[in-house]
């Protein structure tokens, strides 16, 4: 394994960007110590936001939801295993499509290690429309083993508002009215199982950028996340990453 770093297309430009930057220890100590001000507050908001969150009400669960498998039907309780608490992340995957979501794939790259959500009562599940053939052929072909289930059939994805379709249900998204959008969304929503009852804790829309390790460390750096108007989308999947490295061998 070779530990040199290759060069990219991006160096030149973040040198022109940083260079305007460059100063002295005494204004770069001034400035990390206004810096560090800022970041504790925003840790303490943090803090109360999740507080917040974990005291939003619980929603029972009426409906009997069952998904398809690799090992044949599950209902939503199904989903949790032996743990209490239920993560799904809704993965853009069109039932026509052949491939899922290139956006939601740098997602599903950064999930962390099921290990340590399972030491702490939680289980992680991914969820798509797509037929449980398409999503269990796209999983594989990049190496991905976090279990994924589809919903193709339910109401699911309408219910939770990540497949809109104003015939279906009315169109709505990240808590508002959407008319005009339609298709498949990205989203995150968790659950609680209390007595053999599930229940609705939370959902997120717009802000599951934020939970990309990848992003937290890139907003360290003096160029960022250096995102174009495709976002997430702009990363290659693990499959891409894995033709590259194959050509590059063979060449």
């Amino acid at each position: 394994m070779s530990c040199k770093v290759k060069g990219s297309s991006l160096t030149d430009s973040i040198h022109e960007l940083t260079k305007s930057q460059i100063g002295t220890p005494s204004e770069w100590r001034a400035a990390s110590r206004a810096l560090l001000a800022k970041e504790t507050k925003l840790n303490e908001l943090s803090a109360t936001i999740a507080a917040e969150r974990r005291a939003l009400p619980m929603v029972p669960i009426t409906k009997t939801y069952t998904f398809s498998c690799p090992d044949g039907p599950v209902t939503l309780k199904d989903l949790f295993g032996t743990k209490s608490q239920l993560i799904i992340y809704h993965y853009m995957f069109e039932p026509t499509a052949e491939e899922g979501c290139q956006g939601c794939a740098f997602m599903a790259a950064n999930f962390p290690d099921p290990r340590h959500l399972a030491q702490k009562d939680t289980a992680l599940v991914v969820v798509s429309r797509a037929p449980i053939g398409k999503i269990t052929a796209w999983r594989e072909k990049n190496f991905w083993d976090f279990p994924w289930v589809s919903s193709l059939g339910t109401e699911f994805n309408y219910d939770f508002h990540v497949t809109l379709d104003d015939k279906v249900a009315p169109v709505e998204y990240g808590f508002e009215s959407k008319q005009g959008m339609s298709g498949e969304q990205p989203g995150l929503s968790v659950f609680k199982l209390v007595d053999g009852q599930v229940y609705h804790t939370y959902s997120s829309y717009s802000s599951l950028h934020n939970l990309a390790g990848t992003y937290v460390f890139l907003d360290l750096t003096p160029a960022g996340r250096q995102e174009g108007p495709d976002g997430p989308a702009e990363f290659k999947t693990p499959a891409q990453y894995a033709e590259e490295a194959k050509a590059y061998n063979d060449g």
